[in-house]
């Protein structure tokens, strides 16, 4: 085990120490001058990073609208309806895409000449349109559903390999016994489920934290007024922007402590479903 402990301390522990000295200091990148954790009390007391934090839990709220549309895609695709073939491959397509790539194509949707404004404007429904990318809500929004059509198709297939591992014979017990496809769905499928959805929901959340850099780089460049900026954003924007690079160690090290929060409240869930 010596030399993987050896490649985990150099690669892992050493950065995660170096930046919790550097988030205690005043550093520019070049020099540093010690302040303790009075830096930590400085940003609690920033507005700005409270509603950079409330970005990223309005954010959190396609996290379960991401999990429901794959098992539900899963489920459908399960029961190999009539051209599951087509589907399957249009949404496993955005895995395979960059995050720069989504972003434009969520440039075109949310535009005020966007695909989304002529969908409202074939359905009669012109009084809607505008700019979606021009107010903080309505931005905030199109980033949460340009996330939600990049993570559905990764929720998807791992919602496809957890029903191939389900006794078919538990879905005909069901059917003989009157289930609807909606009951078999909730009471049967979902069940069965559980460590998947454990899985897909601590992966979603982590990216909904730190896996949206390029997303918002390219969408909105975290505008209007900070209306997009996530944690993981607000980073780049101190350490680089403004040339803060203490204050950008500090807000690793929160993005640190919340990443450690969720992966614990999943051992936590995984070790109560065992027992």
């Amino acid at each position: 085990m010596l030399p993987a402990v050896v490649v985990v301390t150099a690669l892992l522990l050493v950065p995660i120490g170096e930046a919790a000295y550097y988030s205690m200091t005043n550093w520019n990148g070049i020099s540093s001058q010690w302040v303790g954790l009075g830096t930590y009390a400085a940003e609690f007391r920033d507005p700005l990073f409270w509603r950079v934090l409330q970005n990223n839990a309005l954010l959190l709220i396609a996290v379960p609208v991401t999990m429901f549309c794959g098992a539900t895609l899963a489920a459908l695709l399960n029961e190999r309806v009539w051209g599951w073939r087509v589907f399957r491959a249009a949404i496993i397509i955005p895995t395979a895409v960059s995050w720069v790539v989504l972003g434009l194509i969520g440039i075109e949707a949310f535009a005020a000449n966007g695909l989304f404004n002529r969908f409202l404007g074939g359905m009669g429904l012109g009084v809607l349109e505008r700019n979606w990318l021009g107010s903080p809500g309505d931005a905030l929004a199109a980033i949460a559903i340009t996330f939600v059509y990049s993570l559905v198709g990764v929720n998807t297939l791992i919602f496809v390999t957890g029903m191939a591992t389900i006794d078919p014979a538990i879905y005909e017990a069901g059917r003989l016994d009157g289930a609807s496809w909606r009951q078999t769905f909730f009471h049967l499928t979902i069940p069965m489920l559980r460590r998947y959805f454990l899985f897909t929901f601590v992966i979603t959340t982590i990216s909904a934290f730190s896996a949206l850099f390029s997303l918002i780089y390219t969408m909105t460049g975290g505008g209007p007024d900070y209306g997009t900026t996530t944690i993981e954003f607000f980073i780049y924007q101190q350490a680089f922007g403004t040339g803060a690079f203490g204050v950008g160690a500090l807000l690793g090290i929160v993005l640190f402590v919340v990443l450690a929060a969720v992966s614990l409240v999943q051992v936590f869930l995984v070790r109560k479903s065992e027992i």
